[in-house]
């Protein structure tokens, strides 16, 4: 088994030892919450299911039907500045939350994508979110929503240079 998915599997047995003792807490406690709180959770697979079987599916496609050799010219290691922003604009205008853009950064490390440009997409993501910004607008108004794009514009392709340098220096 991978590095990767001993990761996985130590987070999986942890997030398992949590519920379970929740879940314990909440029949030990004498009412009816672990039914409440298993219900609710329930009810948030099933509505997040869906979701995550298609970003899984899309992460899955691009990994086999986008040739290696193009991800690495435009998102590779050696693509230098132009694979930063590149990733770090892609990673803008992903929707969703991060049971999308996760497993679609994690599609594009393993098709090829420098961590530069790895980095940049899901700091891009989070940072720059074109997908929430007529959300922003009108909850906080345009002044507030400008002054912080322009504020953190640097964000997305910063963390990019910085793995990327990171990443010549470190064996990952």
């Amino acid at each position: 088994m991978t590095t990767r998915g001993n990761g996985l599997l130590v987070t999986t047995l942890v997030m398992a030892g949590i519920a379970l003792a929740l879940v314990g807490v909440g029949y030990f406690r004498g009412g009816r919450e672990h039914v409440e709180g298993l219900h609710t959770a329930l009810g948030t697979t099933a509505r997040m299911l869906p979701l995550l079987l298609c970003a899984f599916v899309v992460a899955g496609m691009m990994q086999a039907l986008v040739p290696r050799e193009f991800i690495a010219q435009w998102l590779g290691a050696g693509s230098g500045w132009k694979g930063i922003l590149l990733g770090s604009v892609i990673g803008s205008l992903t929707p969703g939350g991060p049971y999308v853009s996760l497993p679609v950064a994690a599609g594009l490390v393993r098709s090829g994508a420098g961590l530069g440009a790895s980095v940049g997409f899901l700091t891009g993501w989070a940072v720059w979110s074109v997908h929430r910004l007529p959300m922003e607008f009108g909850i906080l108004g345009w002044k507030l929503t400008v002054v912080r794009l322009a504020c953190c514009a640097v964000f997305p392709p910063l963390a990019g240079v910085l793995a990327h340098s990171v990443s010549k220096h470190v064996s990952l």
